[in-house]
């Protein structure tokens, strides 16, 4: 039976991926007997994981979660730090000792088959190799994303300037060009959490494999060059296993639980059919009062229907910008009148919606999204048609990959400073309800089917998934094999030795230890430990 351990970086939607993870592997292997999560206890993060962790381990009870104990930042108040990646970084590679005692407690009753990790999470590869432990990334967004990735060091070589200041574009080969300052937003000045994105690319040709959220028919160029390894010339790129599309189904509550249904879904209920646009920005997804009042703006003139997730500006205060914002005060963000200008046609929330449940409802027409890829393979799922607005991460590099190679989604245009005005607000609220929108639905729609095509048995998600966990039982094969080698003198029959988590070993292992003699006699306890074996 196979032990697998999952490692988290910090943030519910990083931990709900990895759990939607372990539920896959679970669903699709009677090998694994456990799945166990580590949990980090990062000290800025509002809220708590509790009541999650509760539901998840009262309906997955092989999934168990591990907390690990807390350690401080090294320099202090959050405010110190260049950004937010900058503090996430330094604290895992601080909990890297957490994780090696962690694996070697979790290990005692048999060995762990893999340990699988977000990128985030990287200085913890090199604990797991020291412990001889195969180790996986789990790649979050595209594989047009990880050809990015992966190329960083090579980006890194030829840049002459900060990425803000180029005006040239990088060439991700056999892929597309990525204009230099729509790299992630921390690497543009080429800080300390530039540097560390560069160690993740590094960190990640070490690896048994990479574990994407995609499916080769949403991303093809990318899949390809990935698996030819012609996106990184020269470069011997680890196995690439597309298992998606894979998200979580949180739904508005009261279809599964028996809650009562969420107060923007019963509007929705109301709406005509693919009338409402639906503007989500995700959970760092914030904007400016002056950028807020120019979306109002925007709504109200358009005359079309919208439910619009609003959050509160983001805060002067020192430290503010590593906390989740408070909600909002409508009245002091919003123009005057505009929620009563507008009650009949509009609804607008300040706080979490459910964003799954809203996608799929058939008075949505459209999404204006920030191009995060959980919420890009939603709205893929969902079938509904997209404008690109990114605002953070990879999102700008994934707004090229929906529109122009895709197209599943209208482009926002924004100015130089990013900003976006009342007019290209209202053109693009139009046009996803009219003629444009309806040709990206019908290539959203072709995307939807194919996704969930990918999942079946005998096809390319499915397929990636089935070979990952076979490698598990190759490398754990080869192992046991391996050792067994070294500590056999000659084959005799007097003692049989069989592995308790891999029986089938016999007849991969030609070979019989020899009864220890008097120059070893801890043979028997060295094989018992590192193989968790018998004797007969």
């Amino acid at each position: 039976m196979e032990k697998i351990v999952l490692y988290p970086s910090p943030g519910i939607g990083h931990l709900i991926s990895m759990v939607e993870l372990g539920k896959l592997l679970l669903s699709n292997s009677s090998s694994i007997s456990s799945i166990t999560i580590l949990i980090v206890n990062f000290p800025f993060l509002t809220g708590s994981y509790s009541s999650y962790i509760s539901s998840v381990s009262a309906s997955f009870p092989s999934i168990t979660f591990l907390s690990l104990p807390s350690v401080p930042l090294l320099l202090g108040d959050p405010s110190n730090y260049e950004d937010f990646e900058q503090i996430i970084f330094e604290f895992l590679r601080s909990n890297s000792n957490n994780v090696k005692q962690s694996l070697e407690s979790i290990s005692i009753s048999s060995p762990v088959s893999a340990f699988i990790l977000d990128f985030f999470c990287y200085p913890a590869l090199e604990v797991s190799l020291s412990l001889k432990i195969p180790t996986y990334y789990f790649y979050t967004s595209g594989a047009s994303a990880l050809a990015l990735c992966l190329n960083l060091p090579v980006f890194d070589k030829i840049a002459t300037d900060s990425y803000r200041n180029l005006k040239t574009s990088f060439e991700i080969p056999g892929l597309f060009s990525v204009p230099a300052d729509h790299m992630l937003e921390p690497m543009l000045d080429r800080g300390v959490s530039y540097y560390e994105f560069v160690k993740v690319a590094e960190t990640m040709l070490k690896s048994d494999g990479i574990i994407v959220n995609s499916f080769e028919s949403l991303e093809v160029k990318a899949v390809k060059g990935l698996k030819q390894g012609t996106c990184l010339p020269g470069t011997q790129i680890p196995p690439v296993y597309c298992i998606g599309p894979l998200f979580a189904n949180r739904g508005g509550g009261a279809e599964n639980s028996g809650e009562e249904r969420h107060e923007c879904l019963k509007w929705l209920d109301s709406q005509p059919s693919k009338s409402v646009v639906y503007l989500g920005f995700g959970s760092r997804g914030v904007f400016s009062k002056e950028q807020i009042l120019e979306i109002a703006f925007g709504l109200e003139r358009s005359g079309v229907r919208f439910l619009w997730t609003v959050r509160a500006p983001p805060s002067e205060e020192k430290g503010a910008k590593f906390s989740d914002p408070p909600d909002p005060d409508l009245d002091l963000i919003l123009p005057v009148g505009f929620l009563d200008r507008t009650k009949d046609r509009g609804h607008v929330a300040k706080s979490w919606v459910p964003q799954i449940a809203i996608l799929g409802h058939e008075s949505v027409g459209g999404f204006f999204s920030h191009c995060g890829w959980n919420s890009t393979l939603e709205a893929v799922d969902a079938g509904a048609p997209m404008v690109a607005w990114p605002l953070y991460a990879e999102q700008r590099f994934n707004k090229i990959l929906i529109v122009e190679e895709i197209g599943i989604a209208l482009p926002m245009d924004e100015n130089e400073d990013w900003f976006v005005s009342s007019s290209e607000i209202e053109k693009r609220v139009k046009q996803i309800l009219g003629s444009e929108g309806d040709v990206v639905r019908k290539q959203m729609l072709e995307m939807r089917e194919k996704g969930k095509i990918a999942l079946n048995e005998g096809q390319s998600s499915n397929v990636a998934l089935t070979t990952l966990m076979e490698s598990w039982v190759a490398e754990l094969d080869s192992a046991d094999c391996a050792l067994l080698a070294e500590l056999t003198v000659e084959p005799i029959p007097l003692i049989r030795v069989f592995s308790v988590q891999a029986p089938h070993i016999e007849e991969k292992c030609s070979k019989f230890s020899k009864p220890p003699d008097s120059k070893d006699s801890n043979l028997p306890k060295k094989i018992l430990d590192q193989l968790r074996i018998g004797v007969m």
